[in-house]
């Protein structure tokens, strides 16, 4: 499989020490994840929405609702990272969460309104936070015990990590 199609804009690959400004900017992306997802998304029919963006990959449908449903999570990983010592973040299996009648029935619509949401929530709880707070931890399966600024880093790495496959979906399709 081409990592490239499956990884445009490579593995997250974080960053251990930053400013905050740094930090502000990476949060002040947050909004530009549910504005990008829905211009890149709002002209494409039933049938560019029920494509896979590489073979044997998610649809476009598809990976808006996992989006929805990741930031979810996230957000609860984040608040059980701020009021728990070093939680272990549940995982799911996204793949399944994928087949279920939802993904295939609810409007893209529907979930880019409830990231939309979502996102101004965790934006007021991110921007009440202590510097210092950001280097509270959470264990993963994945990535091990990690700070909540890797997390927020991977959250938003996660969500343009998903637009860029739907966008490069719709430049091979020609759309």
């Amino acid at each position: 499989m081409d990592e490239n199609i499956r990884f445009p804009i490579g593995h997250f690959e974080p960053s251990f020490k930053f400013s905050n400004e740094e930090r502000i900017h990476i949060i002040d992306q947050i909004p530009g994840i549910t504005k990008t997802l829905r211009e890149i998304t709002q002209h494409l029919n039933d049938d560019q929405l029920c494509t896979p963006y590489r073979d044997g990959g998610w649809t476009i449908t598809q990976i808006v609702h996992h989006l929805a449903d990741n930031d979810m999570n996230a957000y609860i990983r984040f608040k059980r990272a701020l009021t728990e010592d070093e939680p272990m973040a549940g995982s799911y299996r996204e793949d399944l969460w994928a087949s279920l009648h939802d993904y295939r029935n609810t409007p893209i619509e529907d979930s880019i309104l409830l990231m939309e949401t979502l996102h101004k929530r965790f934006l007021t709880l991110l921007h009440g936070l202590h510097p210092d707070q950001f280097r509270r931890t959470l264990r993963t399966e994945v990535l091990g015990t990690i700070t909540l600024d890797i997390a927020i880093q991977r959250f938003v790495w996660h969500g343009q990590h998903h637009i860029a496959q739907i966008k490069s979906c719709i430049t091979l399709q020609g759309w």
